[in-house]
């Protein structure tokens, strides 16, 4: 590779030293919840565990495969995320599909009230008694309702419908006799796949690592928690070192519930890294489209 100046040299140098340390700073939380998933759990306890595996031990995915609240959060939160994204997609979908109708009478107007909410919201405490007056305290509908639709995604959605699929293209559709239903669902939909793969790893993401709006919702209804709920009692249950002082907890205990936590966190990860390697090649097109034309 050619450089036209000295300036040229430093900029690459420090750029890839800065990328270099940014992806060891990601990669290394990474390597190390997947290592101590398999080493010894005394190796862990101890901390002799930094980068590769200390001895292998596969006792705690035993556990966490056989374990039934385990079990119970992950069919949960494969549930909620289901149908949460399903759901959003369609709202969202209808949104940004009216949005970006030019003969939308007060298109602007509702344009400016729907990005509004981008930046101030009712609060935490008021969407809680709204919650709870619609009587969903306790009911897996609340995980589902009040995060529906996203005015972010659904931003997005609007300016790839608007700027990348040709005008012409849908003047031909509708002079052909498609209603506005025909136009979205054979013409707007089909070129739509990369902003439709981008946004519904958006909100699948959202909805799989929700665990907040469960513990505030659903409280003590362990039958209805999510898996990342469970997880968090997991990490809270390991840390245990003043029980441990008083006597109250061996140290086999502690490094049996010190396995399961590395090892729960990386099943939980699982369906994301192995879902994203399909919609990859939408995911790159899909955000710079967003991101450029607005």
């Amino acid at each position: 590779m050619k450089y036209s100046s000295t300036g040229d040299k430093v900029f690459d140098f420090f750029n890839v030293a800065i990328l270099t340390i940014l992806l060891i700073i990601t990669l290394y939380p990474l390597i190390f919840v997947l290592s101590a998933s398999v080493s010894e759990p005394i190796e862990v306890v101890t901390g002799r565990v930094f980068l590769l595996p200390r001895g292998f031990n596969l006792d705690a995915y035993r556990r966490v495969f056989t374990n039934e609240t385990i079990a119970i959060g992950y069919r949960n939160s494969t549930f909620y995320t289901i149908l949460g994204v399903s759901i959003s997609m369609v709202l969202t979908i209808f949104a940004a599909f009216g949005l970006s109708r030019p003969d939308l009478k007060g298109r602007k107007f509702l344009t400016i009230m729907i990005t509004l909410t981008m930046f101030f919201s009712g609060g935490l405490i008021p969407l809680y008694l709204v919650v709870k007056n619609l009587g969903l305290i306790g009911n897996f509908w609340s995980i589902i309702l009040p995060s529906a639709m996203s005015a972010y995604n659904m931003i997005i959605m609007k300016s790839y419908f608007q700027s990348s699929i040709p005008q012409s293209i849908q003047e031909a559709a509708i002079i052909d006799g498609c209603s506005q239903w025909k136009l979205l669902v054979r013409v707007i939909l089909p070129l739509s796949k990369p902003v439709l793969a981008v946004i519904a790893l958006f909100y699948g993401v959202a909805r799989w690592n929700s665990y907040f709006s469960c513990m505030l919702y659903l409280g003590s209804r362990k039958n209805l928690w999510t898996l990342q709920l469970v997880i968090r009692e997991i990490v809270i249950q390991s840390t245990t070192t003043e029980m441990m002082e008083l006597g109250l907890i061996s140290l086999d205990q502690i490094m049996a519930k010190e396995a399961l936590k590395y090892t729960s966190i990386v099943v939980s990860s699982l369906p994301l890294l192995i879902i994203y390697p399909f919609i990859q090649k939408f995911f790159v097109k899909g955000v710079m489209i967003g991101a450029i034309k607005g």
